[in-house]
């Protein structure tokens, strides 16, 4: 970090009174040396400023890190006598001299609202004088810089030489504030605009997060935080709700099944599952990835089920009496309820009237249609084979 002792030099002459910067030239000036002093000693807390006039030559302030004293003892100057710049330059060097910290960098910051009354080959070797030794000078040309713009341009370029950047001249036309012209300007953010210090008046913030070093307020810098927190947890909430929705189809709203023949399908289908009561735990299988003919042939054969569940013994049917006798547990009516559901379904599907029935049930299947009669023959033919082949296994037992 750059340490650097700074002397501010204000005009004060009776010029300062004129009012074509707002409110007058010497307010708007006071703005501008406060946002000055602000930018050196945050950027640096070992940087000292001091504060000297330009009429009637006087040091206000000796070198000090304390600001307020500075715009205190600036506030009780009124306009007065004429100016004296290179007057004014010089005690600001010889007050730069007399610094107590001799590592530091010295540098006037002069404000110029009034006639320059000096000649150029003045100013110019006065310029000579303070590169020689060191010194940057920074001027802030404003009021009446139609007469001092050359004069003060000369001054500048002698003290930087052909590769010296360090001294800056800021003309600032009539109608515009001070301090917000020296925002930006190379006096206040440099020649890069890396020396932007956070907290000033008009600046963005910086490094601290909310324009503001929060040390100067903890209670207000706690307050924004919470604000802050709370306002993105809304947001975050906000954001979760559509998630949430797309991961549970519990909260979708309800889709109306369209006309289409696989939507009336897979409504069929729901209502067989729905309707069974031996089989509510059999998987649905993914109808989007089944031909139409399989999705036929699902459709059927759920309906068979429905159809040979509701006519078997419910589980909470009662007991069969002990008092029945052998003769009658042996009946053939007992013997085709202990029979198997796959040898119902054989049966049922060598019923072509049944079928037909079951067929005309369903909503939106045509039992007459080519793709409804190859489902039908090749469930047929599956239960052929599972009847063989069981027939196969009995063989083999004897």
């Amino acid at each position: 970090m750059v340490l650097e002792s700074t002397v501010i030099c204000v005009d004060t002459s009776e010029f300062m009174r004129n009012g074509d910067f707002i409110p007058t030239r010497i307010q708007a000036q006071q703005d501008a040396v406060n946002l000055v002093c602000l930018s050196k000693t945050r950027s640096n807390p070992e940087n000292t400023v001091g504060l000297i006039t330009l009429s009637e030559v006087k040091c206000l302030v000796t070198m000090t890190t304390d600001v307020g004293r500075i715009l205190a003892r600036l506030h009780q100057v009124t306009p007065k006598g004429s100016l004296s710049f290179m007057t004014g330059i010089r005690v600001a060097h010889l007050a730069l001299k007399h610094r107590q910290g001799k590592n530091h960098r010295m540098r006037i910051v002069a404000f110029v609202g009034s006639p320059v009354e000096n000649e150029e080959k003045e100013l110019v070797k006065m310029a000579k004088k303070l590169k020689k030794e060191k010194v940057s000078v920074d001027v802030i040309n404003f009021g009446e810089d139609r007469v001092n713009t050359d004069k003060l341009t000369a001054f500048i370029n002698t003290i930087n030489g052909n590769e010296g950047t360090g001294s800056h001249l800021v003309t600032i036309p009539p109608g515009t504030l001070l301090s917000d012209a020296l925002m930006n300007s190379p006096i206040i953010v440099g020649e890069d605009g890396s020396g932007a210090v956070p907290g000033l008046p008009g600046a963005t913030g910086g490094e601290f997060d909310f324009g503001f070093d929060p040390s100067t307020d903890p209670e207000l810098a706690m307050a924004l935080r919470i604000s802050m927190e709370e306002q993105r947890q809304r947001q975050e909430d906000d954001t979760k709700k559509p998630e949430d929705a797309a991961a549970d189809p519990s909260l979708k709203p309800a889709v109306q099944p369209s006309d289409s023949e696989e939507a009336l399908l897979e409504q069929a289908l729901v209502m067989s599952n729905q309707a069974m009561g031996g089989f509510e735990d059999t998987p649905t299988p993914d109808l989007g990835a089944m031909t139409e003919e399989e999705q036929i042939a699902y459709a059927l054969q759920m309906s068979l089920r429905q159809t040979v569940a509701s006519d078997l013994p419910s589980s909470s049917a009662e007991p069969p009496s002990q008092e029945a006798t052998p003769m009658e547990m042996d009946t053939p009516a007992a013997e085709s309820a202990a029979s198997k559901p796959d040898e119902d379904f054989s049966e049922v599907m060598n019923d072509p009237e049944f079928l037909q029935s079951v067929l005309q049930s369903l909503p939106g299947v045509d039992p007459t249609s080519e793709d409804v009669r190859r489902a039908m023959g090749n469930l047929t033919q599956q239960d052929q084979q599972k009847g063989g082949e069981k027939k196969e296994e009995k063989g083999s037992k004897k």
